[in-house]
């Protein structure tokens, strides 16, 4: 088959790598516009970019989707399907009618739960012990279109949403090609979503990171997890803002102290008071510093116990 295919992100990768080494051909790519990154904020192409120069596929980065020279651009492509790959904007109906066999997009989750631009976030957030990779056929709604195939995946305890990510950005690639070859032989029967079991998976903010102490230790460990690499779990010291990397829950319950009081902070970690039970903070990475552990930590500060964590205050910017 003519394939269109439409991505953005590192996630995107191994989606657009596994068509472009089958029997279908890739006539084009269609990505987000290039922008700014860095310190210096020069303008970097996104990693399927990059992927389509090096394999010599031509590339359309349309500021808008309704745009009448990239619609014709698109068209004169004469794709049999277009294959969707987090690909970060809404496709409108001119668009999602134009291939014949229609617009299947790889959605990090088992739909209909998580729909929306963070499932994978979301699904550590909430404390999931599996997801996975659903292939859809697209529709005008947010993920809501009729599945095709599915692969469940465990999250381990270790997982973080980059971890998470790199694992079902792997199986999305080869779901693709499945999801492909049984719409191209007429062995697949696309299934309806159960709207009753919908759940959504908003798009993460750089606030939604700050940490509230006042919640269970539990949920603030799967917060911790769901929050990395981006936009990062983060809390406060005075004015010093601390981004959480790792955390774990103890099995101990704190004295009776105010949520966000530091218990006690050994090489182990910094101990915290929450609304439930108690959070160790094992790596952390203080305000204008590099990551390190607690251990790299007390080297050169010390931390008291009764210290509180929390949101900044009125001077501190958040």
């Amino acid at each position: 088959m003519r394939i269109v295919f439409m991505g953005t992100p590192e996630f995107a990768v191994p989606s657009l790598a596994v068509l472009v080494t089958s029997e279908h051909r890739v006539v084009g790519v269609v990505t987000q516009p290039d922008r700014p990154k860095g310190r210096g904020q020069e303008l970097a192409a996104s990693p399927i970019k990059q992927l389509a120069v090096q394999r010599k596929i031509p590339i359309l980065q349309p500021l808008k989707m309704k745009d009448p020279v990239f619609l014709d651009a698109l068209s004169a492509w004469k794709p049999d399907l277009i294959a969707v790959t987090a690909f970060g904007r809404i496709l409108p109906k001119v668009i999602l009618d134009l291939p014949p066999r229609g617009c299947v997009n790889v959605h990090a989750s088992l739909l209909p739960k998580y729909r929306g631009a963070g499932p994978i976030q979301w699904a550590l957030i909430r404390g999931e012990q599996e997801t996975g990779i659903t292939t859809m056929l697209m529709n005008e709604g947010m993920d809501t279109g009729a599945m095709l195939l599915q692969e469940r995946i465990a999250i381990t305890p270790d997982d973080t949403a980059g971890t998470l990510s790199s694992k079902l950005a792997d199986i999305g690639g080869r779901l693709l090609l499945d999801t492909l070859a049984q719409i191209q032989n007429g062995t697949i029967t696309p299934q309806p979503q159960d709207q009753n079991q919908a759940t959504m998976a908003p798009l993460l903010k750089k606030e939604d990171g700050l940490l509230d102490w006042t919640l269970p230790a539990l949920d603030l460990a799967n917060r911790v997890r769901g929050l990395s690499p981006w936009p990062g779990a983060y809390t406060y010291l005075g004015e010093d803002r601390w981004v959480i990397w790792k955390a774990a829950v103890l099995d101990q319950s704190a004295a009776v102290v105010s949520p966000g009081t530091i218990v006690d902070a050994t090489k182990e970690g910094v101990t915290v008071a929450t609304g439930d039970g108690v959070l160790r903070i094992m790596e952390f990475q203080p305000a204008n510093s590099r990551r390190m552990s607690v251990a790299q930590y007390l080297t050169g500060h010390a931390l008291a116990p009764g210290l509180r964590l929390g949101p900044p205050p009125p001077t501190a910017a958040a």
